[in-house]
């Protein structure tokens, strides 16, 4: 758990409590425009509270995603590694078999990168 009180997760908690308050405050201002009147103020009075539980599950998935070690840091996400080698009987089309060896060496390139 303490990974989650480094500078970069820190930064992320403090931006996800911001912007919650700031949603949820800016629907409780369109619901005080709504009852004044203002009918278009009514669509506003769920968006910014949807916008406010989109940050939770944000913040939920980027904390589920680091406790599965899915990520190298806050927000950055580890692509998958190379696919398995396929064993491909080639042996009688030699321009397959090139071709195949070609694949095989851009895969173990781009695994090593």
């Amino acid at each position: 758990m303490r990974r989650f009180f480094t500078p970069g997760w820190l930064g992320l908690h403090l931006i996800a409590i911001v912007l919650i308050g700031i949603f949820m405050l800016a629907g409780w201002w369109q619901l005080t425009r709504a009852q004044d009147g203002n009918l278009q103020s009514w669509a506003y009075v769920i968006e910014w509270p949807m916008f406010a539980i989109f940050v939770i599950a944000m913040w939920v998935r980027m904390v589920r995603d680091e406790l599965r070690g899915k990520t190298d840091g806050p927000g950055t996400v580890v692509p998958e590694r190379a696919a398995p080698r396929v064993e491909i009987d080639d042996e009688d089309d030699e321009e397959l078999a090139a071709y195949n060896r070609r694949l095989a060496r851009l895969n173990d390139e781009s695994a090593r990168h």
